[in-house]
């Protein structure tokens, strides 16, 4: 690739970055993304993790060899090491490779229990930048976890689809009554415990970690048995271990639909989608109102680049009122 193309990469990198990591500084924002696919020359995703840089490189068609992509890696991966003043060793890259070559001392995908704790917000999140697909801290959602602290004193708190349970920690940091997190994975649910762990907010008589697939686990629900309840489920799943598969926008209206049969009057449900063409299909759900929050909901360092849905969704009052608007 040209010397120019790198100079546009250089220069783009380090104006994103100024502008960016200057909020973060302000914010006191120690995990954050800084790049996004912002040239098509460069298709990464970058984001800090306090003192590691999280690098995937989106799949693309290229005219490379494998030996010139390596080296054409390793040329950005010292861009990006000088930009964000971190050493080249602290970054962990998300890409398939065939076989080991220069980038041995960069490459950590075939790395196992590469584990890090990162803060956020005063809570403290274990992080894997290398082995898993996701890192188990989604950053898109650090307003919405926010919301939920503030929301969640005194409340019976349901977590569904909750991954690594970070939406779980918050509530229990905001002094909910009890947190049960949902999820199909031993693995994350193992996660998210120690995630509540290593707050020194784990107990065993508040918060529970339930292993089951959602679609049936909200016809166990009894009526009125949470206050507020957080659903990011994936766009779709075909899991062996679901009864039936999961396809967000088919199913939502129905999943929606049970969890508010079991969230007390006036109870809210925060529901998060990565489905770029969801549309939500209000007259169907039994809520007293829906409101999309996606744009208050978006970080300063996801602007204009976030692809996901965001909405507030209130329980109907025991008068009856559930027109979904």
């Amino acid at each position: 690739m040209s010397t120019d193309k790198f100079e546009m990469f250089r220069n783009r990198l380090t104006k994103v970055y100024r502008h960016i990591g200057k909020q973060a500084r302000r914010q006191g924002i120690t995990c954050y993304r800084v790049y996004d696919h912002d040239l098509p020359e460069f298709p990464f995703c970058i984001e800090i993790y306090e003192e590691n840089i999280y690098l995937a490189e989106y799949k693309r068609r290229h005219s490379l060899t494998e030996e010139e992509h390596e080296q054409w890696l390793e040329d950005c991966i010292q861009v990006i090491s000088e930009i964000l003043e971190l050493p080249s060793e602290n970054v962990y890259i998300k890409q398939r490779q065939r076989k080991q070559g220069r980038l041995g001392q960069y490459q950590r995908v075939a790395t196992e229990e590469a584990f890090f704790t990162a803060k956020e917000a005063g809570l403290t999140f274990k992080v894997n930048l290398s082995d898993y697909l996701d890192t188990g801290l989604f950053l898109d959602h650090r307003i919405t976890r926010g919301l939920v602290r503030e929301e969640a004193t005194n409340k019976r708190v349901l977590n569904l689809f909750c991954y690594t349970a970070s939406f779980s920690v918050y509530a229990a940091a905001g002094g909910a009554a009890s947190v049960t997190s949902v999820d199909l994975s031993k693995t994350y649910l193992k996660w998210g415990e120690e995630n509540m762990q290593l707050n020194n907010l784990y107990d065993p008589q508040k918060h529970f970690y339930v292993h089951a697939d959602v679609k049936q686990y909200l016809d166990t629900l009894s009526p009125h048995s949470f206050d507020l309840v957080i659903m990011d489920p994936p766009t779709f799943s075909n899991s062996k271990r679901m009864v039936d598969f999961l396809d967000i926008q088919r199913d939502h209206a129905e999943l929606l639909n049970k969890t508010l049969r079991a969230v007390s009057p006036g109870g809210v449900i925060y529901f998060s989608t990565n489905y770029r063409r969801f549309v939500m299909e209000q007259e169907k759900i039994h809520s007293s109102s829906i409101r999309d929050i996606t744009k208050a909901t978006t970080p300063f360092d996801f602007q204009g680049k976030l692809f996901r849905w965001c909405y507030k969704i209130t329980a109907a009052s025991p008068s009856g009122d559930s027109a979904g608007k």
